[in-house]
Parts: structure tokens; C-alpha cells; sequence
């Protein structure tokens, strides 16, 4: 099941919320450098990496001070590749591999990939939608797409009817 909610990714509650990040998971838009800031300096230690990770991986830390109590951190740039659609598809198929070895049913996530100079709103929606497994008995099984602006759900919700079939 696939949700359209405006709200605050810091404070959604959810198994686990997605940062999209580059290969040593540093913020990649100023939305994720906001959630870095809600979720602490503990968290801030518990993402720390020994080497860089490449653009497609996705990895799972503790949340810190976020209301999700897990974070999937999806590397969707690296020193060598900006982000593209290809990079954001395999990112989010390892994002949902790891909620699944991790047992994570609730998945809250911003529009991985979107904004100035990466992929358009439409796009980022639709790979969303066309990556979040449909398994009613697997996991995970609830995905919550999280907006800043209201204006922008109808899009969304729009895009993720019709490749969320």
C-alpha cells in the first residue's frame, strides 16, 4: 500500500524513514540536511562510514532522535556519478531489500532524487511506485510518500495510482 501525506519526515511515524545521501552518507538537499539537524548528533555518529559507498547502495542506522526508529539511507551520488534514474531505481530496490532483512513494514520517504538539477517531481513519484514491492504478506508493506507542500499531492497521488497497480 502506497500513501500521499504532506507532513514532516522527522516526525512521520513510521518503522523507518528513507534519506537519500551521497556516498558517505552526508545530506544530499537541504531537506535532508533539516532531518539531519531533527535527528541529532547521535545520529550524526551512527552514520559515519569506514568508506565510501557506491551510488545504488543503500544502508540501515539507528534514527537518533527521529520518531522512525531506523533510517534507510539511500546513496544516490557518488564522487563519480550524479544522480540519475537508473542510480535512484537501484538505490530504492536496495532500500526495500534492507527493510525486508531488517523486518521494517512502515517505510516513510521524501521523492528520492528530486529537485534542482536531478529528477523532475513526476519522475522520482513514479519510481517510487514502480520500485515499492507489492507483497501483502512481505515486507515492507506500507510505503508513506511525505510532501513539504500540499500543492504537490494531487500530482503524486495521481502518478502513484497509475503505476501502483
Amino acid at each position: 500500500m502506497i500513501q500521499v501525506v504532506v507532513d514532516d519526515l522527522a516526525f512521520v511515524t513510521a518503522d523507518a524513514v528513507v534519506r537519500p545521501a551521497d556516498e558517505v552518507l552526508n545530506p544530499v538537499s537541504p531537506e535532508t540536511s533539516r532531518l539531519d539537524r531533527q535527528a541529532g548528533d547521535r545520529f550524526a555518529t551512527l552514520r559515519r562510514v569506514s568508506t565510501p559507498l557506491d551510488a545504488g547502495a543503500a544502508v540501515v542506522t539507528g534514527g537518533g532522535d527521529l520518531a522512525a526508529p531506523f533510517v534507510l539511507h539511500v546513496v544516490i551520488r557518488d564522487s563519480t556519478r550524479r544522480t540519475d534514474r537508473e542510480i535512484v531505481r537501484r538505490a530504492l530496490l536496495s532500500a526495500w531489500q534492507r527493510a525486508a532483512d531488517w523486518g521494517l513494514g512502515t517505510i516513510a520517504t521524501p521523492l528520492v532524487g528530486s529537485g534542482a538539477g536531478q529528477l523532475s517531481l513526476e519522475d522520482a513519484a513514479a519510481l517510487l511506485a514502480e520500485t515499492f514491492p507489492d507483497h501483502p504478506d512481505g515486507s515492507p508493506r506500507e510505503l508513506r510518500i511525505v510532501l513539504e507542500r500540499e500543492e504537490d499531492r494531487a500530482l503524486v497521488e495521481a502518478i502513484v495510482q497509475r503505476r501502483h497497480r
